[in-house]
């Protein structure tokens, strides 16, 4: 697979000036099309999938066609639950797959964004994925509460605050609102490249930018060139889509679906193509393989006998087990099994799939598994072994 650590990914792109493109995907077409386009241009991409909560789609299935879908590629891609509101949608993000995290503030007083994102962020890096974190929103005047969360303008965050802010959360990117940067003396319309500059030099990691739409070119060669190594694509693929279907719809010479949606994965190949381009991750490809991590799968093997359980009451043990260990984040997998024939030294097996080597001692020291293990599991399972064994073709 060409799944790589996202950390690794955004230094690169940090390191070497130019940013990675991340892409928003609603359905296969896009997943195709964005592959197709990183592929073309031999450039690495972030693949965004929406929170569960709030996605209009069914995340499980979506992620498996994502993740197969990097797993076939030799470009680099990585996952991004983006964003996500809550630790529970974390968790479930990445026992799915996701290889990343943003966290969404929700616009929330600093105080309670500052322990959410922390709180996420030390979930994530127990597994060993990196978090973005989000500075710049302004709780209450939406809301209509600014008297209990006085607002301040996102133009007047400094650069001592955000380090402030990355210093207390541990994240490993940070989110720069393009509102931050409008420079309020030449009536909102230039963008305070000093400022982005300010923020880059007090914090020294890749910064990101989810809402570039609007931008001229040069203006988003700015943003590169002062630290921002991740751009968010959150609506021209989907706008290219829905301009190829309404052409379509005019053109078919029948209602039926297959002529409506033809070509939609092309269309959005050549939008995303356009922005790998104006983003300088075209050709990047080869250089990122070699320099960053891959995303290495892990199984937690164990092979045992029951002593003292009858039948049902395995069944009921390996249920449970099932249902626990599984919630653990980290977790992509548990499967339980009795050997097939009789003739064999141990009758039961546990496959647990880890995210990655990170997880092993995570999942050894989390609450819910030391639990289950001395109170449900070790009093009968006296005859076992246990191996983790690490993928050994983690990349195409």
């Amino acid at each position: 697979m060409a799944l790589v650590h996202m950390g690794d990914l955004l230094r690169h792109a940090y390191d070497n000036g130019y940013a990675v493109g991340a892409f928003d995907v609603v359905g296969l077409e896009f997943v195709t099309g964005i592959i197709a386009a990183a592929e073309d241009k031999q450039a690495p991409v972030i693949i965004n999938v929406a929170e569960p909560g709030v996605a209009r789609f069914d995340f499980e299935l979506l992620m498996a066609a994502v993740e197969r879908a990097a797993e076939r590629t030799p470009v680099p891609v990585a996952i991004a639950l983006s964003p996500c509101a809550s630790l529970a949608s974390a968790i479930r993000g990445i026992n799915l797959g996701c290889t990343g995290v943003m966290v969404d503030p929700s616009r929330r007083p600093l105080t309670e964004v500052i322990a959410h994102t922390r709180e996420i962020a030390d979930t994530a890096h127990a597994c060993g994925l990196p978090v973005e974190g989000r500075l710049g929103d302004t709780p209450g005047a939406q809301r209509g509460d600014a008297a209990q969360h006085p607002a301040r303008p996102p133009l007047d965050t400094t650069a001592a605050e955000a380090r402030s802010f990355v210093d207390a959360t541990g994240v490993d990117f940070l989110s720069i609102s393009v509102a931050t940067l409008r420079d309020r003396t030449s009536g909102g319309t230039a963008l305070g490249f000093d400022r982005l500059a300010e923020l880059n030099r007090a914090l020294g990691i890749p910064l990101a930018v989810h809402d570039a739409t609007g931008l001229s070119d040069a203006e988003v060669r700015h943003l590169i060139g002062n630290g921002v190594a991740r751009i968010d694509d959150h609506g021209a693929l989907g706008e290219a889509a829905g301009r190829h279907i309404r052409a379509n719809a005019v053109a078919a010479a029948n209602d039926g679906y297959m002529d409506l949606v033809s070509g939609t994965a092309e269309a959005v190949r050549t939008a995303a193509i356009r922005r790998i381009n104006l983003w300088g991750g075209a050709g990047r490809a080869e250089a990122v393989r070699a320099q960053c991590r891959p995303s290495r799968t892990v199984e937690h093997v164990i092979f045992y006998n029951m002593d003292g359980l009858d039948a049902p009451g395995v069944a009921d043990l390996m249920r449970d087990g099932r249902r626990i260990l599984s919630a653990i984040p980290g977790v992509r997998r548990v499967f339980t099994g009795h050997a097939v024939h009789d003739d064999v030294n141990y009758r039961h097996c546990w496959l647990v799939r880890f995210a990655g080597t990170d997880v092993i001692d995570n999942y050894r020291d989390h609450p819910a598994h030391r639990r289950f293990a001395d109170e449900r599991y070790r009093p009968f399972a006296g005859r076992r072994i246990s191996v983790d064994f690490e993928d050994s073709e983690p990349s195409t």
